[in-house]
């Protein structure tokens, strides 16, 4: 049994609705579907009235429902406890990226950061885009980084969490190129001769922006699916060998660009191929974090309080924030 069921299971509790918590969970309905049967397996009883709408839980839901906000509650303190052992790294800053920006955005940036607001020290958290989330709402990190476009909101309640806008991204897609420097591969492609394509994973949220550049274009788009994975630099590597077209941050492919070891693969007509999103930092509001302070005997420790490091950082990129 995974911590991360009950996580779900207390969501679907309280929402009464597999959609909105799948939404809230950052996953797709059927994984988040899938979540829950996995829970009711290891509890061997049926969790959730599914002939009701909304949806209810079971007697035994019901029981699971009280129990499960002791455990994470229980599980939570404990945490806090232990991470107040780390003493001695007050001053690192904590930040939890999505993989993809962990590999692309975040080390230019930090390198920037620190040429203008001074040596910093780091720790960098590379998790799903859920986890990374997650790690914010339980208070396991200093700063959130994360994309944001209108149609995929990370839904986080902006009376609890501020943001600040660090800069954009364009997504579009890549090739590599032939002998002569033209693209192996070129969009649109044709209904009997689909172009290899290169995609992120189900659920992963690159995919869902890519799959609103398809919608949106001007044309018809003809691929075909020979390889997927959650990571754009996994992607990228393809790309690089040849194995098809890739939509890729920017970020990830400056170099290749330079080089000419990567193209675009989109031409000169079809120009609403690409998207550009927001790279933001989100972290939880001060007067927030003093409102839901536990007491000391509920094992809160120095390592939760708010870092000097951090709350300088943080003025720092309010006052020089990439306003659209």
């Amino acid at each position: 049994m995974e911590t991360k069921w009950l996580e779900d299971f207390v969501s679907l509790a309280e929402t009464r609705s597999f959609s909105r918590s799948a939404q809230l969970r950052h996953v797709t309905q059927p994984a988040f579907s899938r979540r829950i049967q996995s829970l009711e397996a290891w509890a061997g009883s049926d969790l959730v009235d599914r002939s009701s709408y909304p949806t209810r839980l079971t007697p035994a839901g019901e029981t699971l429902y009280a129990q499960s906000l002791e455990v994470l509650q229980a599980l939570q303190t404990t945490r806090a406890m232990l991470r107040g052992h780390a003493t001695a790294a007050q001053d690192v800053i904590e930040f939890a990226v999505p993989h993809t920006l962990a590999f692309t955005f975040f080390p230019a940036w930090v390198s920037g950061l620190r040429d203008t607001f001074g040596p910093i020290k780091s720790r960098l958290i590379a998790l799903n885009v859920h986890d990374a989330v997650m790690r914010l709402v339980e208070g396991s990190c200093d700063l959130l980084i994360a994309y944001h476009h209108p149609s995929q909101p990370n839904q986080l309640d902006t009376k609890r969490y501020e943001m600040v806008t660090l800069g954009q991204e364009l997504v579009a897609p890549y090739v590599k190129p032939d002998a002569h420097g033209n693209p192996l591969y070129e969009l649109p492609g044709k209904p009997k001769r689909p172009l290899p394509f290169l995609g992120y994973a189900q659920g992963a949220y690159l995919g869902q922006m890519v799959e609103l550049i398809l919608k949106r274009s001007s044309a018809p788009i003809h691929l075909d699916r020979v390889y997927e994975t959650d990571m754009a630099e996994g992607l990228k590597a393809m790309a690089l060998e040849g194995h098809g077209i890739a939509f890729l941050p920017m970020s990830a492919v400056q170099k290749e660009l330079r080089a000419k070891k990567l193209v675009s693969a989109a031409p000169p007509e079809l120009k609403d191929l690409h998207i550009t999103m927001e790279v933001r930092a989100y972290r939880e509001r001060p007067l927030h974090r003093e409102a839901t302070k536990p007491t000391a005997t509920a094992g809160r420790t120095a390592q939760s309080e708010p870092k000097h490091d951090a709350q300088a950082l943080w003025d720092y990129l309010v006052a020089h924030a990439d306003t659209p």
